[in-house]
């Protein structure tokens, strides 16, 4: 089952209780082999079960359900995977946050999702980052302790929100312009042309496209006029050149190009068997 980062944190944020000890590693001794270490601050949160786990400055202890180990930049821990648990591991990196959600049967790994998202806006996430670090040194601070880890999950939840609102926006966008191609597909459209006409600028224009279509915008604007071009060659008994140019291809060389790279038939070839087809279903 897919959990969601952004779900699990907000039902940590809203209940009082759901976070229970803060532990505080250090980053003053040398790894052991298989530790887990990173140049990055993180944090280990114990979601369902129990996790028994070694770190700097701390013999094995076994972190249970709402326990979180705060792990400075170039500290270390060592889970040892013994009983079913559920983890939520949070990353943060220079530019951006990565969050990962393990569930640990008792015999096998399941990763139940992994999610990046940009760190911008305020730095509120550095200072809070900063005084979690300061109080590595004064872990008898519990209740500051929780209050900073909920604000670090309060910006976390901030900045997958903008995320989701951003994507959302972008996919809007990226509708509207796509049906602008497929209703003026016969005019001169350009790149250029279609970015001044939603005040966008051409390189936002072409990241949109990759970010929100999976396709390049010279890619669909073609694809859009073939498609025109295959409905003209169905239904009208024009010229290949008069369709080439009512779907707004001038040069009617590079349409037949393009029209045999997509279908593999020449647009006359294209029109006969389509006319072959419909005669062959008629006689049947």
């Amino acid at each position: 089952m897919l959990i969601e980062p952004m779900s699990l944190l907000t039902n940590l944020v809203s209940e009082p209780q759901s976070i229970c000890h803060i532990y505080f590693a250090d980053n003053q001794q040398a790894a052991p082999d298989l530790a887990h270490q990173v140049s990055f601050p993180r944090l280990e949160l114990v979601i369902e079960g129990s996790l028994t786990m070694s770190w700097p400055g701390s013999s094995e202890l076994t972190m249970k359900g709402g326990d979180v180990l705060f792990i400075p930049g170039g500290g270390w821990n060592y889970p040892v995977w013994q009983q079913p648990v559920k983890t939520l591991s949070i990353l943060f990196g220079k530019q951006q946050i990565g969050f990962s959600i393990l569930y640990w049967d008792g015999k096998t790994f399941h990763n139940q999702n992994k999610q990046n998202v940009l760190r911008r806006g305020p730095r509120v996430g550095s200072f809070l980052l900063q005084a979690l670090n300061e109080l590595v040194w004064n872990q008898r601070e519990q209740s500051t302790a929780q209050f900073i880890v909920k604000s670090l999950f309060s910006h976390c939840i901030d900045l997958l929100k903008s995320q989701v609102q951003t994507a959302s926006r972008s996919q809007a966008l990226f509708d509207v312009i796509r049906d602008h191609i497929d209703t003026f597909y016969q005019e001169p459209l350009t790149r250029e042309s279609v970015a001044q006409a939603f005040y966008i600028s051409p390189n936002y224009l072409s990241h949109l496209f990759r970010k929100a279509g999976g396709i390049g915008f010279n890619e669909y604007l073609n694809y859009s006029r073939l498609e025109q071009a295959k409905c003209l060659l169905k239904g009208y008994d024009m010229k290949v050149k008069e369709v080439a140019h009512a779907c707004g291809f001038v040069d009617s060389n590079y349409f037949c190009r393009l029209f045999r790279k997509a279908t593999e038939r020449s647009p006359s070839e294209y029109r006969r068997q389509y006319h072959s087809q419909l005669t062959d279903k008629a006689i049947n």
